[in-house]
């Protein structure tokens, strides 16, 4: 039996997960990490503390399996994606916390920019949409805000990366400054066509080349090994690396043209495997790098994001404190049919695919005197399987593709009222597999076969399984009725933040 470690970095949490050669989960162990708000619609984290947080998860992780460092064949890292850092590739010094992928600080710059360039020609060259989702008006705002450190980046002294490339870094003890294809696609700098930093994109920001890390493969290349001192206490090659959203698709075993998957994470992600040429969408969805085995033509993936999903129920948690846990949410959710014509739309940090309006904020639309706490809930979970549905239309209309039916992964996927409505919305048989930790899974996959554990795709194919499944029951008319409702609360938020502000 051999073993690989997945290291899955995400926006809320971080966790280690070992997998046998068989694709199953030997054991795991996690830690959530803070989440900082400086100011509305700004939102970072501690880069420290989410390292620190990975030596934990490994080193706990490690003791729950009763195995050693030595155990352990290769190492996988997937990661929460467009998260910019800031540091010194020599010294380790962080010149900033982490700006997160849900910050909108950037948005002066996207709209500055945006009314020199064509985006159509934007879209073109990168895939992406001019927004400041991306990680490049993160840097661009670091390099304009932070003092001394454009100076640096010039000088060599500071490199800018995404979670991807910090852990690398950290695990490699420096050796390594890489970040792999799936991640480079999310800077907006990166030529979807070359896999390479575009010159005319690093001009429009006003970035130096030389402050990005070197863009690799997402499998078949070793990165760097790990230090004796680090938290393995042994040297193992870390050799795959996929974007959270990416590694979900390989996870999923999506290997094929028209092959796509959802997970239900802190945001929500549909992605379609639109195989080795890239599908600029006319209707706000984005072309992205699915993945890149070394000596293969890379394969590009349609996708549309999500903002707030899972984040929606910490939210209610949290913030609104309606509910201790989220099983207690689904338990209130399950309690009443329906919800009780209330709808919630999300937007915390505008709206993604397909409306793309950084200007929308969120609502509580249909509140009456009938509402209780159990609709709230109802309309929490609601408002994701809406939002997917949105986005699977569009990518239905973009593609050509008619999507027969719907592969799940992620952590909402436990929750039966929500997936049940997502089957129903959709009008598409929704299906999780054996091992919902996907995104994991795919990260482990991308190491395995560098080293030839796995040797070919067909092989980690024949691995997924399918355990559960659910059908939809909601007829057309009551559906139509429900999205017609949810669209009504979607222009709601519209305009919200604008000039007139006081």
């Amino acid at each position: 039996m051999q073993y690989i470690g997945a290291l899955d970095q995400g926006t809320t949490s971080t966790r280690f997960i070992i997998f046998n050669d068989k694709g199953e989960i030997v054991n795991s162990h996690q830690l959530e990490h803070n989440q900082i708000y400086p100011k509305p619609g700004w939102v970072e984290h501690d880069p420290w503390e989410i390292w620190d947080n990975s030596c934990k998860c490994i080193i706990q992780t490690l003791k729950k399996s009763t195995l050693e460092g030595a155990d352990i064949s290769c190492i996988g890292i997937t990661n929460q994606r467009e998260t910019i850092i800031a540091w010194n590739p020599i010294s380790g010094k962080v010149w900033h916390n982490a700006i997160v992928w849900q910050d909108l600080r950037g948005s002066d710059k996207i709209d500055e920019i945006s009314k020199k360039v064509d985006i159509d020609w934007v879209a073109k060259r990168t895939g992406l949409r001019m927004s400041p989702y991306f990680a490049a008006s993160k840097i661009s705002w670091l390099l304009d805000n932070v003092e001394g450190l454009r100076e640096a980046a010039e000088a060599g002294d500071a490199i800018f990366g995404t979670i991807d490339t910090w852990l690398t870094w950290n695990l490699t003890g420096g050796d390594a400054v890489v970040t792999d294809v799936t991640n480079a696609s999310r800077y907006l700098l990166m030529n979807i066509d070359t896999l390479q930093w575009d010159n005319e994109m690093l001009d429009l920001f006003n970035i130096p080349r030389g402050c990005l890390p070197e863009i690799v493969p997402s499998s078949g290349t070793l990165y760097g090994v790990t230090l004796t001192s680090g938290p393995f206490r042994t040297v193992i090659p870390v050799c795959g690396i996929l974007g959270d959203q990416q590694a979900a698709l390989f996870g999923q075993a999506c290997f094929e043209e028209g092959l796509g998957k959802s997970t239900y994470g802190t945001g929500c992600f549909l992605l379609v495997n639109t195989g080795d040429k890239p599908y600029i969408s006319e209707n706000g969805l984005l072309a992205t790098v699915a993945y890149q085995i070394e000596g293969h033509k890379p394969h590009y993936a349609l996708e549309g994001s999500i903002a707030v999903a899972g984040s929606l129920v910490q939210w209610a948690r949290d913030n609104l404190q309606i509910v201790d846990s989220p099983r207690e949410l689904d338990e209130l959710a399950a309690s009443v049919k329906d919800c009780g014509g209330v709808y919630i739309v999300p937007a915390f940090s505008g709206l993604f695919a397909p409306y793309w309006r950084s200007d929308a904020r969120g609502v509580i639309a249909g509140l009456t005197g009938f509402a209780t706490k159990a609709h709230l809930c109802k309309a929490i979970l609601n408002a994701t399987a809406f939002q997917a549905y949105d986005i699977f239309k569009t990518m239905e209309k973009d593609s050509g593709i008619e999507i027969k039916e719907l592969k799940v992964d992620g952590g909402l996927t436990n929750s039966e009222p929500l997936m049940k409505f997502q089957a129903d919305l959709l009008g598409v048989p929704v299906i999780r597999p054996e091992v919902v930790e996907t995104t994991a899974l795919g990260a482990a996959y991308a190491a395995g076969l560098s080293i030839g554990i796995w040797k070919s795709l067909d092989e980690l194919k024949e691995q997924w399984k399918e355990k559960k499944r659910w059908e939809p029951e909601m007829c057309d008319s009551e559906r139509e009725i429900r999205v017609r409702k949810w669209r009504k609360a979607v222009k709601r938020t519209l305009n919200w933040v604008g000039n007139d502000d006081d």
